[in-house]
C-alpha cells in the first residue's frame, strides 16, 4: 500500500485559518489516529482478523458482543485478551498530542472537544482534557457485580476469566461490546456539547460507521459551518465535508499546528 500523499500546504493554511477563528472546535476521531501508534485494527488493512473468523469460529464481532460475554464470557475475554496484548505499549502520537494542546487552550484560543470511538486510552494518556470516550477505555475494569472499579496499566496479570476481588463477579472492561447500548454519562455530554454548539467540526481517522460519528457533522453541513475531514481513505462523509485531506492524521495536524503558530 503506498503511504499516504503529504498534506497539501494551501489546504493546511485554509484548515488554519478556520482554526483560529473558531471559539468552540469538535474533533471526531477513529482508529487511523491510534493505528499512527501501532496500533493494529481489529479488522481491515493490517488488522487482527483481516477478514477471518476468530478460532472459534465466530466474527470478531461477534466474540466481542454483548450476547457471546453473556452466554460465553471466556470466548470474549480471549479476545480481549488478544487485543490488549497486541497494543501493549503503544504511546500517544503526533496526532493525540496535538489535539491534546488544542484541548488545553494553549493553542488555538478556542474551546476544544474531542469525541473519540478508540478505547486505547491514549488522548488521555497525552493529556486531552475535554474528552469523550464514547466507547470507554479498555483499561478502566468494573466488576458485573459489585461497585469495584480500577484502572490497570495493562492485562498481563489478568487470568484468562478474570474475577473481582472483592466479591468473586465476573470482571469486564468498561467499553461498549457489539449489541451493546451506549453508556449514558458520555452520551448526554455529548448531547450536551452539540446543543451548546460547535463552529468548526473535523473528523480525523475514522470511517463514519456509526450514526453518532456522522451526526456531529451533519448538523454542521445543516447549519453552513464549515467541516474537515482528515483521512487518507474515502469514507461515507467524504462528499459532504467542506475540505477533505487525503493524508494521514499525525502529519496534518502537526502542519495545522505548525501553520498556527506561524501565524500567532
Amino acid at each position: 500500500m503506498n503511504a499516504p500523499s503529504p498534506p497539501s500546504p494551501a489546504l493546511v493554511q485554509r484548515v488554519a485559518a478556520l482554526v483560529a477563528d473558531a471559539r468552540r472546535i469538535l474533533c471526531v476521531t477513529g482508529a487511523g489516529v491510534s493505528a499512527e501508534s501501532g496500533l493494529p485494527t481489529y479488522r481491515g488493512v493490517g488488522g487482527i482478523y483481516d477478514g477471518e473468523n476468530t478460532g472459534d469460529g465466530m466474527t470478531i464481532e461477534e466474540a466481542l458482543s454483548g450476547p457471546v460475554f453473556r452466554r460465553r464470557p471466556e470466548i470474549t475475554w480471549r479476545y480481549l485478551l488478544e487485543i490488549e496484548r497486541a497494543c501493549r505499549g503503544a504511546v500517544p502520537n503526533a496526532a493525540h498530542e496535538v489535539l491534546a494542546r488544542w484541548s488545553n487552550c494553549t493553542r488555538p484560543p478556542a474551546e476544544v472537544w474531542v469525541l473519540t470511538q478508540n478505547v486505547d486510552g491514549l488522548h488521555s494518556a497525552a493529556g486531552s482534557q475535554n474528552l469523550i470516550e464514547i466507547h470507554g477505555d479498555l483499561h478502566r475494569l468494573r466488576c458485573t457485580s459489585c461497585p469495584w472499579r480500577a484502572r490497570v496499566q495493562n492485562y498481563e496479570q489478568l487470568s484468562a476469566l478474570p474475577c473481582c476481588v472483592d466479591c468473586g463477579a465476573l470482571l469486564r472492561p468498561e467499553v461498549v461490546l457489539f449489541e451493546e447500548m451506549l453508556p449514558e454519562s458520555p452520551t448526554q455530554q455529548l448531547q450536551a456539547q452539540l446543543t451548546l454548539g460547535f463552529d468548526l467540526v473535523f473528523s480525523i481517522g475514522t470511517s463514519s460507521q456509526f450514526p453518532y460519528i456522522v451526526q456531529p457533522v451533519v448538523m454542521a453541513k445543516h447549519q453552513g459551518l464549515p467541516t474537515v475531514e482528515i483521512n487518507p481513505h474515502e469514507t461515507t462523509i467524504s462528499s459532504l465535508v467542506d475540505l477533505r485531506l487525503a493524508c494521514s492524521a499525525g502529519a496534518t495536524l502537526r502542519a495545522i499546528d505548525q501553520a498556527l503558530s506561524e501565524e500567532g
